[in-house]
């Protein structure tokens, strides 16, 4: 398979994970041990904030007065636009019941956790967005409690954008507090709060290592790193489009990967050129972030066919993935990696980061190969129940003796037994594991 790297990265999507380990893991284990006070050190600290950590009806109103109504309409819209789709997929998931053989009834049941702890990034951007792609999803879940978590700013608090979505797409209370300490309060129950059973939202490189220390005492959405984009784009693409949807998307920091993949060596060519002049005419933050992104993270490959594309993209696995080329259902049906997928130049994934309806917490670093998004399933627990007919277990409780004696498990063996024995008084089973 034939790739040409026009642009390769100098670096990969990596923190320093030792580094940033040692210091959550320390963090973490000073707040479990030491309660509020030791959280809310840590906030003075790293937060410098000192108003009301769970915000009260008075602060949540005050900040909602502050939201323009022309901003206010525009989250409502997002809003029911992920709370719709979120609805069709909860309906996908539905209970289920079948006699699996006479008298035997095995059934499933979906189950939403009880508590959800929303991480909405507050620092570099207000990420209004994450808060109703977090809130929302838990809400329609049918979590009984949503905690919404988001760093303030010094002698302002919590975005007031953040505090009318994280409101009315449904949180039960909102925390003003970011980073580890944030993630902390709402795992280990501080401040009065439930102990979350599910931590969702993406954040800063310490944010997500505190997730991945956490994982298994309370569930994640998924362990991320630094957000990525792929476009796969042929002739007939729009190279400016191109172009400035890479530097949309190279914009979240210094780290995130973007990538192109073509078959067409000109349009990369082109877009290559593009692109130092569309970084420029961004805002100065946005502009270094891009910048810097841009040198040291993204790629530029020309491919023979588009068979050869669509495979570089799934070795690559992007969180997003673009498709600007013809034929879109031929990509649609053949690419199998991505977190979410992009199709034709009338949609962009700043449509699904913001307002599409489809979740923007995703998989990145490769982990779209085995995982998608948040959606309202992270929330649920599938379970599965059974009950059955004495008659309806007498042919399940003789294969269980026998294939438990065939592996050693004399106690489960001997569970099946008792109940022929009583169901079935007088009959001689063959319970043994020969032949």
């Amino acid at each position: 398979m034939t790739r040409e790297y026009l642009k390769k990265a100098t670096l990969t999507a990596k923190s320093d994970a030792s580094e940033v380990h040692e210091t959550v893991k320390s963090i973490l284990a000073d707040i479990e041990a030491g309660g509020d006070a030791k959280a809310m050190e840590y906030a003075a600290r790293f937060d410098k904030y000192d108003g009301n950590v769970l915000l009260t009806a008075e602060d949540i109103e005050a900040a909602c007065a502050l939201v323009p109504d022309k901003l206010k309409r525009d989250i409502e819209f997002a809003h029911a636009n992920v709370k719709r789709f979120a609805e069709a997929q909860k309906a996908t998931v539905s209970d289920v019941e079948v006699e699996i053989v006479p008298g035997m009834i095995a059934g499933q049941k979906a189950i939403p956790v009880d508590a959800a702890g929303c991480y909405v990034p507050g620092g570099r951007y207000s990420h209004i967005a994450s808060a109703i792609m977090t809130v929302t999803t838990a809400k329609v879940a049918g979590c009984h409690h949503i905690t919404a978590c988001s760093p303030p700013r010094p002698g302002v608090g919590v975005a007031p954008a953040i505090v009318f979505a994280a409101h009315i797409c449904g949180a039960d209370k909102i925390m003003a507090m970011g980073g580890v300490q944030g993630v902390a309060a709402m795992t280990f129950g501080l401040f009065g709060l439930p102990k979350a059973n599910i931590l969702v939202g993406p954040g800063n490189q310490f944010v997500a290592e505190a997730k991945r220390i956490l994982f298994g005492r309370v569930g994640i959405d998924m362990i991320a790193g630094p957000t990525d984009s792929l476009i796969l784009a042929d002739k007939t693409a729009d190279p400016h489009i191109v172009a400035t949807d890479l530097v949309s998307q190279a914009e979240h920091g210094y780290n995130s990967p973007v990538w192109l993949v073509t078959d067409d060596r000109a349009l990369a060519e082109t877009v290559m050129d593009m692109v130092p002049g569309l970084i420029d005419d961004l805002p100065e933050l946005n502009s270094q972030n891009a910048a810097a992104a841009w040198r040291d993270y993204a790629e530029v490959i020309v491919c023979d066919t588009r068979e050869e594309m669509a495979a570089c993209s799934d070795d690559y696995a992007p969180e997003h993935l673009t498709v600007q080329a013809e034929d879109l259902d031929w990509w649609l049906d053949r690419l199998t990696c991505y977190g979410s997928l992009f199709l034709g130049e009338e949609t962009t994934v700043s449509y699904g980061d913001k307002a599409t309806g489809t979740n923007h917490v995703l998989p990145t670093s490769g982990a779209a190969s085995y995982t998608g998004g948040l959606s309202v399933h992270k929330y649920m627990k599938i379970v599965t129940w059974q009950r059955a007919t004495r008659e309806g277990s007498r042919a399940v409780a003789e294969a269980t003796a026998r294939i438990s004696r065939l592996e050693g498990m004399e106690g489960h063996a001997r569970s099946a037994d008792v109940r022929l024995a009583k169901y079935f008084p007088g009959v001689n089973f063959d319970l043994t594991a020969d032949g």
